[in-house]
């Protein structure tokens, strides 16, 4: 008997499952255009952490065409991105406290400004103020080995590195 009980509580547990998996794709619901993404790894004695919306390249040209070289990027899509670090850091060998910060980039053609703002929350770019920087450097984007279609960080030795379409940026971190 308590066979047959179990038995008929495990389907309907898979009936109402199925039925509920039905609805949500009949409802028309979508990844999004530029889904959140995370990257965490170490950094001299302490962690980091990166938080970032991950756009598409979708067949367009990105830089110096979707985003436009010398002007301020939030380094993804949405929000602008952020960098926490647990400890105090040295990017590219310049001081910098430990804390969260609102990461941006300029890009141009040899050269790309990388940018640690006081400022965490914030949408995009738009209220973007250089008063509120806590540190700029200046870094050598590379062609990356294969094209990337997705924005992605990665926390490796001996910082972190940016990849989208047939760019990278890596930033030294100690």
């Amino acid at each position: 008997m308590k066979t047959i009980s179990s038995l008929r509580g495990l389907t309907l547990l898979l009936v109402a499952l199925l039925f509920s998996t039905l609805s949500w794709a009949q409802s028309g619901a979508k990844a999004p255009a530029s889904p959140p993404a995370t990257a965490t790894g170490k950094a001299g004695s302490g962690t980091v952490t990166i938080k970032y919306s991950s756009p598409a390249v979708k067949g367009r040209t990105i830089w110096g065409g979707l985003e436009p070289y010398g002007k301020v990027w939030r380094a993804g899509a949405n929000e602008a991105t952020t960098v926490e670090f647990t400890k105090d850091v040295t990017v590219q060998g310049k001081p910098l406290a430990a804390g969260t910060y609102s990461f941006f980039l300029i890009p141009t053609e040899k050269e790309w400004t990388v940018i640690f703002n006081k400022v965490a929350k914030q949408w995009g770019a738009y209220k973007y103020d250089e008063k509120q920087d806590a540190l700029r450097v200046t870094v050598m984007p590379r062609k990356a080995a294969a094209m990337t279609e997705r924005l992605v960080y990665e926390v490796v030795s001996p910082g972190m590195v940016m990849r989208w379409e047939n760019v990278e940026v890596p930033l030294t971190i100690k």
